[in-house]
């Protein structure tokens, strides 16, 4: 049975039924009232009242070994509940640490709550231990909205609680994510605060479509349908985007995070843009050139499209998206529709209007997968063959939710793997900080309360990893690490650009010996016929376990077009230093 929280012995404190409200328990109060079940940070003096009133709440509090993986952690729990969670931090470099992991949680989509301690109005300027306020950490980015934070404020008086848990009451609604800090000075955490009655209900602020909207679409796509070019932001339209898909034999490409919202396995499915993606996408479009292409949850960006002018329609998008900053931003160039509305308001209602489908043929694609690779008797093991094993046992043979980590990582998994549902795949391309899937695997096995599954490089693994928190919770997460002793992306565009590699080796890592002194399981894979075995030994293990996987290092990744795009900025020879 997992542990879940922590709890503190009872003859240390009385129970907060007993206690007078402050503004700490009022806080918590009200964050579990507004949907929140998990809590991760990492505790310290400043944030101690605070921590206090959480761990003695109904809240599930994740004690970690670092602010940056509770962070991670955070954005994965809430993405695979779909529901907020809580990040707490002491001051100074707790909430440092922990900023990094907020930028992912906005650029990722996640509804998180970021509360962190900072110095009481009394003592600042007087060079206090950790000393934190808008002052001392001169940086816009922790307590003004913008960059990574949709919302923030610094509580100097119980009164402005009540009106702060408004805003986030009302930003929780927001369908495209939320990100909120609040700093609690060191008293004030302590002060009295009368239980904040009334709270905004969370009903989702989607914006609708025009009627007129809807019906010249569907005349529009009626009579030529468009290309369908999907993002993360449409993952829970899946079921509405098929019946508008084979209504119209549309056919379909998909960012990275947009695996599985359409079957990948459909033979109206193209395949995957930008990073580990399909460059038969570019020569299919290029063949036959779509005049209209409709986007739905995606900004197009550089890690879903490199930019690439194969990509584009030879008329227009019509870009669906509740984010009026998004329009025309990738694609500046080509003309675009903006249609300010949730995605699957949209889509629904276009399904509405075009009414049942007719006997028109779909658009058939030849399927993407090839022939099943061999194993080799010799060797380290191919990426290609270790993920293949991957499809067969842990993403056709379970449920588990699969990340992929920044690096090589992703490019395989994203170029070789194959979803059919939404809410499998995870893989944090925007920000792409290394260290997210090696800590935040922990974080979505907790708040699924199953099995989660990190495929991960050797560097990001020593870089961070929250293992240890994995074994104190016995999270049912598995790392499956490529080890090739080597910051091997960097090595591999080192040399696309015509460089000898430099500083790139590392001293390899027994995983598994590291895993067992923690507490976890682990098994090491040293070829081809022993990943079928260990993969199957690690979906049975219960809680933590680590498979090191010895990789060959020769085998290139999909990873070509990252590195022209590098490139094309000014790393060939003769840009700019």
């Amino acid at each position: 049975m997992q542990e879940s929280s922590v709890r503190l012995p009872a003859c240390l404190s009385p129970s907060l039924d007993a206690a007078p409200a402050t503004v700490s328990t009022t806080l918590v109060d009200a964050l579990v009232r507004l949907g929140i079940t998990h809590a991760f940070g990492v505790m310290g003096g400043a944030i101690a009242p605070f921590f206090h009133a959480v761990a003695h709440s109904e809240l599930h509090t994740l004690h970690l070994r670092h602010e940056a993986g509770a962070a991670f952690a955070a954005v994965e729990a809430s993405l695979a509940t779909r529901r907020p969670v809580l990040v707490f931090t002491t001051a100074g470099p707790g909430l440092t640490n922990a900023l990094t992991g907020m930028l992912a949680a906005r650029w990722d989509g996640a509804h998180v709550i970021f509360v962190s301690a900072s110095t009481s109005a009394a003592n600042r300027g007087r060079v206090a231990t950790q000393e934190t306020s808008p002052q001392a950490i001169a940086t816009h980015g922790l307590y003004m909205a913008g960059g990574a934070l949709h919302y923030a404020t610094t509580i100097e008086h119980p009164a402005q609680l009540a009106p702060a848990l408004g805003q986030i009451a009302t930003g929780l609604a927001r369908p495209g994510g939320f990100v909120a800090h609040l700093s609690l000075p060191i008293d004030i955490q302590r002060a009295a605060c009368a239980r904040v009655a009334h709270l905004p209900e969370r009903r989702d602020l989607v914006p609708t479509p025009s009627a007129d909207t809807i019906a010249q679409h569907a005349q529009r796509f009626a009579a030529e349908p468009p290309l369908v070019w999907l993002g993360f932001g449409a993952r829970h339209a899946a079921g509405a985007i098929r019946q508008l898909v084979e209504r119209l034999g549309a056919r379909v490409i998909c960012s990275p995070r947009g695996k599985g919202i359409f079957p990948e396995d459909h033979p109206q499915f193209l395949g995957v843009t930008g990073l580990g993606g399909h460059t038969r996408v570019d020569e299919l479009l290029v063949a036959d050139r779509p005049r209209t292409t409709l986007v739905l949850g995606t900004r197009m960006g550089e890690s879903t499209s490199f930019w690439a002018s194969e990509l584009t329609p030879s008329e227009s998008f019509i870009h669906v998206d509740t984010d009026v900053t998004v329009f025309g931003a990738a694609y500046p160039h080509v003309c675009t529709e903006p249609v300010l509305a949730e995605v699957g308001a949209y889509v629904r209602a276009l399904v509405d209007q075009l009414g049942p489908a007719t006997d028109a043929p779909p658009a058939e694609v030849t399927p993407l997968r090839g022939p099943r690779p061999q194993p080799r008797a010799t060797g380290a093991v191919r990426p290609q063959f270790l993920l293949e094993e991957m499809q067969r046992v842990i993403v056709d043979g379970s449920d588990a939710w699969v990340m992929a980590e920044s690096g090589n990582a992703f490019c395989w998994s994203t170029h070789l793997l194959r979803f059919r549902e939404p809410g499998r795949y995870r893989v944090s391309t925007g920000f792409g900080s290394m260290g997210h899937a090696t800590t935040a695997v922990v974080g979505a096995a907790l708040a699924r309360r199953g099995k989660a599954v990190a495929l991960v490089g050797d560097g990001a693994m020593m870089m961070m990893n929250e293992l240890h928190s994995a074994v104190q919770y016995r999270a049912d997460a598995i790392w499956i690490v490529l080890n090739d002793a080597s910051y091997l992306m960097c090595a591999q565009g080192m040399r696309v650009m015509g460089w000898e590699p430099f500083h790139c080796d590392l001293p390899r890592v027994d995983f598994v010996a590291l895993a067992r002194a923690i507490g976890a399981g682990g098994e090491r894979v040293a070829t081809e016929a022993d990943v079928e075995g260990a993969l199957e030994r690690a979906m049975r293990a219960r809680g933590p376990w680590v498979l090191d996987v010895t990789i060959d290092p020769r085998e290139a990744p999909p990873s070509g077009r990252r590195n022209k795009s590098l490139m094309e900025q000014g790393h060939a020879a003769g840009g700019r230093a």
